[in-house]
């Protein structure tokens, strides 16, 4: 099986060097919406989801310019409008995703009523944090590592579809 792991990645070397470009993009569009997210929520008192959505486009902004100078700097000659529009469609549906995936995350799962809530606040005191913020944090986190994937296979196939 690891055999067969290093043949595809040995056969398909200028993808894999290219998804990990696209990871180094999203590490940068994710620290943006993390951060605006945590001073939208905790230091302007922006509701999540509002606070998400800006975070989350600024971060797609950040991500549509990196992806086209660098991952796929082979683009930088197509019409950006259309180019752009595409990226914006693949990202409003992982917008969707992502922020239905924070609400359910913070509500239902790792948030005060939530599933989790004891191993989540027992985690929060021993690490010196709120348990609103690590719940919040912790959703958010689980979000970003799902659209991350959607964000690149469909962007892959549709958005930068036509380089080889």
């Amino acid at each position: 099986m690891i055999t067969n792991a290093f043949t595809l990645v040995k056969n398909n070397r200028k993808e894999v060097v290219r998804f990990l470009k696209f990871c180094v993009v999203g590490v940068s569009g994710t620290v943006i919406d993390f951060g605006l997210l945590n001073l939208l929520v905790r230091v302007a008192g922006f509701p999540e989801l509002i606070a998400n959505t800006c975070s989350f486009s600024t971060a797609v902004v950040n991500n549509f310019i990196w992806n086209r100078l660098w991952v796929y700097p082979e683009t930088r000659g197509e019409p950006f409008r259309k180019q752009f529009v595409q990226f914006l469609v693949v990202n409003v549906a992982g917008w969707g995703l992502n922020t239905s995936i924070l609400y359910t995350g913070h509500h239902w799962l790792l948030g005060e009523a939530g599933l989790l809530a004891a191993s989540v606040a027992t985690l929060a005191a021993l690490i010196g944090v709120t348990h609103f913020s690590l719940a919040l944090n912790g959703a958010k986190a689980i979000a970003t590592g799902v659209v991350l994937f959607w964000n690149f296979v469909v962007n892959r196939l549709w958005t930068f579809g036509h380089v080889k």
